[in-house]
């Protein structure tokens, strides 16, 4: 056997264990809205299956088992309340005629959601639309200083504005 076969193999079995423990992550998906000054604002969560993740009316959701997270460039606000420039915690919570959003300051992997740790909650628009969706979609839709944060998920599409300032 040659040197670099060798070496291939043994390469090969050193790796195998961190790519198997990487892929057992789930994957991560973002979703970005890019201002007309050239900052940005994402999201970034974990996109499940709407027929195999179970939510709560009332309950803050953690898609995949992790909140969602949001990192931004801008100052924002949410309803009535601002967003200073960083990263936070994102979590929908879902009800039967209307969704809420909360932005929390935790963005602590491994910590609880804790309501008081919530610096912005705003109602979304909620409607329920004829053909569901299989998975969790989300996406940022951008309309001059606002980017509307779009949520949809089983029968259920839910919107929030952001506004930059």
């Amino acid at each position: 056997m040659s040197p670099f076969v060798c070496r291939a193999m043994l390469i090969t079995l050193l790796l195998t264990p961190f790519l198997a423990a990487q892929s057992a992550d789930p994957p991560s998906s973002t979703t970005t809205c890019n201002l007309d000054d050239g900052r940005q604002i994402y999201i970034r969560y974990n996109p499940v299956a709407s027929n195999k993740e179970k939510i709560a009316n009332g309950k803050p959701w953690s898609p995949g088992g992790a909140p969602m997270t949001l990192f931004t460039e801008a100052q924002l606000s949410l309803g009535t309340s601002k967003i200073p420039i960083g990263a936070y915690t994102v979590y929908p919570i879902p009800g039967k005629d209307h969704w809420t959003l909360a932005v929390n300051r935790n963005v602590s992997a491994s910590a609880a959601y804790d309501e008081k740790q919530d610096l912005a909650r705003a109602p979304m628009e909620t409607a329920q639309i004829p053909q569901p969706s299989d998975a969790l979609e989300v996406a940022f839709a951008h309309v001059g200083p606002r980017c509307t944060l779009r949520i949809y998920f089983g029968k259920s599409a839910s919107f929030a504005d952001f506004t930059a300032k």
